[in-house]
C-alpha cells in the first residue's frame, strides 16, 4: 500500500477515531494525541495484512485510549473542584444524514453523559462508547478488547445500567434549549433576578469547572435560589464593560452553547440542560486549559 494511499485511508477514518478517543477521554488534546499515536502505528504496520482498516484503526485507538485513561484517572482524583469534559465542537456534517443517528451521536457526546462515563471503568467505558455511540457488534468489540463476547456483553450491561441511572431523565428539545439559553443570558446580563428565577427549575444544579485556575464554585450548587443568586452575582462582579464582551452561540457537545469572550479571548463556556420549559442544569467551563481549542 503506497504512502499516499495509507494517508488517505487514515484520514478517511480520522473523524471516527477522534470521536472514539474524545468520548473515552473527555479531552480534545488527549484525543488528538491518541489519534496521532494511532497514525504512527498505522504508518509502520504491515497494511497488506489488514483486511478491515476501519476495524484495525478503531482497535488501535481504543487500546491507546484505555491506556491513557488509566493514567488520567489518577490525576483526576486530585482535580480541584468539579470536573467537566473539555468542550468539543460538534458538526457531524453530511456524513450523518439520518436524524436518529445524529441524535444518537449528539447524546453520546453530551456533557451530562460524559460526566457519567467518568465513573465507569476504562473497559466499561470503551464498550459503552463502541456499542452505544458507534454501533459496533459485540463480536468486534470483543476482538478490540481481547475479551470474550460474553464478557463484553456483561460489561455493556453494567455500563448501560450505570449510565441510565446517572444521566438526566428527559429529552432536550434543541429549539427550546436555544430559546431558554437566550433568555437566561439576557436575564443574567440585565441583572433581572426575577426573570432568571422564573427560568430555573426548583432543583436546578450548576456545575462549574475551573480546575482551581480561575473563579468558579468549588462545589456543585443546587436549588434555584443558590444558582440564581450566584449567576447574578458572578455577572455583576465578573463582566467587564459591554464593548469588551462578546457572546457567540455555537454547537458544543451536540447542543447549543454560549462562548463568552473578553477582549476577543475565550473566557468561559456555558451550556444549559432544559426540560418542561425550565433550566435543569447549568454547565460552566472556565478552566483555561480546556478552552484552548476554542481559541484556535
Amino acid at each position: 500500500m503506497a504512502t499516499d494511499t495509507a494517508t488517505d485511508v487514515f484520514e478517511e477514518h480520522r473523524p471516527v477515531l477522534i470521536g472514539v478517543a474524545y468520548r473515552m477521554l473527555g479531552r480534545v488534546a488527549d484525543a488528538e494525541d491518541v489519534v496521532q499515536d494511532a497514525w504512527l502505528r498505522w504508518s509502520t504496520a504491515d497494511r497488506e495484512q489488514v483486511r478491515e482498516p476501519r476495524a484495525y484503526l478503531v482497535r488501535v485507538t481504543t487500546r491507546l485510549a484505555i491506556d491513557r485513561l488509566r493514567h488520567a484517572q489518577s490525576r483526576r482524583e486530585s482535580y480541584v473542584g468539579p470536573w467537566l469534559p473539555e468542550p468539543f465542537v460538534t458538526d457531524f456534517g453530511p456524513t450523518v444524514p439520518d436524524t436518529a443517528e445524529r441524535a444518537m451521536l449528539a447524546d453520546s457526546v453530551s456533557l451530562a453523559v460524559l460526566v457519567v462515563l467518568e465513573s465507569l471503568s476504562p473497559l466499561e467505558r470503551a464498550v459503552f462508547v463502541l456499542r452505544e455511540a458507534f454501533g459496533f457488534p459485540y463480536s468486534e468489540i470483543a476482538v478490540t478488547l481481547d475479551r470474550s463476547e460474553a464478557a463484553v456483553r456483561q460489561l455493556a450491561g453494567r455500563a448501560r445500567k450505570h449510565v441510565d441511572e446517572g444521566r438526566p431523565r428527559y429529552d432536550v428539545d434543541p429549539v427550546e434549549r436555544r430559546d431558554l439559553t437566550e433568555r437566561f443570558l439576557a436575564a443574567a446580563t440585565e441583572g433581572d433576578l426575577d426573570g432568571l428565577m422564573a427560568l430555573l427549575a426548583p432543583d436546578v444544579r450548576l456545575v462549574g469547572d475551573s480546575g482551581g485556575k480561575t473563579r468558579a464554585p468549588l462545589r456543585v450548587l443546587e436549588t434555584a435560589d443558590k444558582v440564581g443568586r450566584f449567576v447574578l452575582g458572578a455577572t455583576k462582579k465578573g463582566v467587564p464593560d459591554a464593548d469588551r464582551v462578546e457572546f457567540r452561540f455555537v454547537e458544543l457537545n451536540g447542543a447549543a452553547s454560549v462562548i463568552f469572550l473578553v477582549d476577543g479571548k475565550v473566557d468561559s463556556v456555558f451550556q444549559l440542560d432544559v426540560a418542561d420549559g425550565r433550566v435543569q442544569s447549568v454547565y460552566v467551563v472556565r478552566n483555561p486549559d480546556k478552552l484552548v481549542a476554542l481559541s484556535a
